[in-house]
């Protein structure tokens, strides 16, 4: 290979693998196991990827404003072990998650536990209890 192109390629897999890297990071970093929250409310969106699965609720406060929560889980490959199936969480099943809250105060948690729609509990396999996120 030439020298002028291999200095291209190099930077490229760099990138890409950088990327990748910052894409994965540490349950401790971004959210809080002393801060857990039980939020009740209907799935608007899911996401079956790596390297975790997430899926958005919509929740309705007691004032009646409607915030809708991003929610963690753990990877697609982890949830199929624990017995969940793509199909586990669809968009307008009433869902009630217990998680961790971000950090940063934001509409996002860490799942540990769902209630699925047929009565289910299921666990998230999140990092705050599995302990290798």
């Amino acid at each position: 290979m030439k020298v002028h192109m291999a200095l291209p390629l190099t930077v490229a897999l760099f990138a890409i693998s950088a990327t990748t890297t910052l894409a994965h990071h540490s349950f401790a970093s971004e959210y809080d196991a002393d801060k857990s929250v039980e939020l009740k409310g209907v799935v608007t969106r899911v996401e079956w990827t790596n390297p975790h699965a997430r899926f958005y609720v919509d929740v309705k406060d007691e004032n009646g404003q409607v915030t809708n929560w991003n929610l963690e889980l753990a990877s697609p490959n982890v949830l199929v072990r624990q017995g969940w199936k793509r199909t586990s969480l669809q968009v307008g099943d009433q869902v009630t998650v217990n998680a961790a809250m971000a950090k940063d105060g934001s509409s996002m948690a860490n799942a540990r536990t769902v209630v699925l729609a047929d009565g289910r509990r299921v666990f998230a396999g999140s990092g705050s209890t599995s302990g290798n996120q």
